[in-house]
């Protein structure tokens, strides 16, 4: 090979790989919702401050079906289901859990009313992605979070778990619809942990929190549950099911 055809074929690698990563680049991280649940969800979006909003901040997923969004690499943002909704043709109304309050099926840069089961994203931060399902808002859905094409751990996380079935009493919205935290039934420092339980080694978990954990031990089941809740994973797309029965 001469020394000009060597100079432009290294010249056309380097090419291929600066189109490559200046692609990967603008089309950030796909989101794909997918509904296994016997009923219609509507998923609500949330961008965080400063983070763009996705091309949807709530929507329609009927049983068995799923959408795809694209975020730019840097978003932040969280995302949960809403049941039992009831819109009419224009679009307004409300849902039993998870409203928005926005009264439509857009929540419009609200988020969603506790009890929730909520997937929070940071896309990009130090080159990684942090992702974990909480659910210190409550619980209203399993839910499930899986990364493809990503290097590093990636681990699947959420809760598969129907915790409406084993939720204490005192915790029950309604007729079972959803299972408040302990924060949001009690109000108290100890269950919040604000005031003098503020910080990890004061605010410590709760009989209530545990059932939580028992059920879902991957998922964030109070404010300091960091280390066995949180996880990364680098350059994948994510899918967000409701009601899968196992992780695939």
């Amino acid at each position: 090979m001469g020394l000009f055809s060597y100079l432009s074929s290294s010249a056309s690698t380097i090419l291929i790989l600066a189109l490559l990563f200046i692609f990967k680049g603008v089309k950030g991280t796909t989101f794909t919702f997918v509904n296994k649940c016997d009923y219609t969800v509507w998923p609500g979006i949330l961008s965080s401050a400063g983070s763009p909003n996705l091309d949807s901040t709530g929507f329609e997923l009927t049983k068995g079906t799923s959408r795809t969004f694209q975020a730019p690499t840097g978003w932040s943002g969280r995302f949960w289901g809403r049941t039992s909704c009831e819109f009419d043709d224009s679009g307004h109304g409300t849902c039993a859990t998870g409203d928005c309050g926005s009264g439509q099926i857009e929540c419009n840069g609200a988020g969603a009313a506790p009890p929730a089961t909520l997937a929070e994203f940071t896309l990009g931060s130090g080159s990684q992605d942090f992702y974990d399902v909480s659910l210190v808002d409550g619980y209203n859905l399993p839910m499930v979070v899986e990364g493809s094409g990503g290097s590093g751990t990636c681990a699947t996380t959420g809760c598969l778990t129907d915790l409406n079935l084993r939720c204490p009493t005192e915790l029950k919205v309604g007729d079972g619809a959803a299972c408040r935290s302990a924060c949001e039934a009690f109000g108290t420092p100890e269950y919040c942990c604000s005031g003098a339980y503020s910080t990890p080694s004061t605010c410590r978990p709760s009989v209530y929190s545990q059932v939580f954990k028992s059920a879902c031990p991957k998922s964030y089941s109070y404010a300091y549950d960091d280390a066995t809740s949180t996880f990364t994973c680098t350059d994948a797309d994510y899918t967000v099911t409701f009601c899968q029965t196992s992780p695939r």
